[in-house]
């Protein structure tokens, strides 16, 4: 679910980015402490480009613990089980649709017409490769445990994060 942001949300979210954010929506993630976690976008930007990622990451500890595993290599090791494992892969299609659920709902929300240049384009790879595990992850903390199952991964190997509210 996401809730608004409010101007100080806003400043802190522009200083964990280092530069203002386009298209916010609203916080969709926070930390026990209600810092934000993620941000949910709008699916078409101000100046009219689409925007898919819909569920952005910017809490500075969660990037970097990305960053670090993506790093390491997991990605492609993630990416061969997907392949092989088929509820693994059925879990992540879910994961896909989801995505793409929420987008459309947030859009229609903030009365944003349908974004046709992304009607099928999630995040991270997604449904069929991982990609971008900032991306996964956003959805992950966004969505809740058990909805992405490659976030929900990522999330349990990251160290030095913030607890996050539910």
């Amino acid at each position: 679910m996401v809730g608004l942001a409010s101007k100080a949300d806003l400043e802190t979210v522009r200083q964990q980015l280092g530069r203002i954010p386009r298209g916010v929506l609203g916080v969709a993630a926070r930390s026990v402490t209600g810092e934000p976690l993620v941000i949910a976008t709008a699916p078409r930007l101000e100046d009219g480009s689409p925007f898919p990622t819909t569920y952005y990451l910017t809490h500075p500890d969660y990037v970097a613990e990305c960053s670090r595993l993506e790093a390491s290599g997991i990605m492609s090791e993630w990416t061969a089980e997907l392949a092989e494992n088929e509820e693994l892969a059925a879990q992540y299609l879910a994961a896909h649709r989801a995505y793409l659920h929420d987008r459309k709902t947030l859009g229609d929300e903030a009365g944003i017409e349908f974004v046709e240049e992304i009607a099928d384009f999630s995040a991270g790879g997604m449904p069929n490769r991982v990609k971008c595990l900032h991306a996964l992850v956003g959805h992950a903390l966004a969505a809740g445990p058990g909805v992405n199952p490659i976030g929900d991964r990522a999330i349990e190997r990251m160290n030095n994060v913030p607890g996050v509210q539910r």
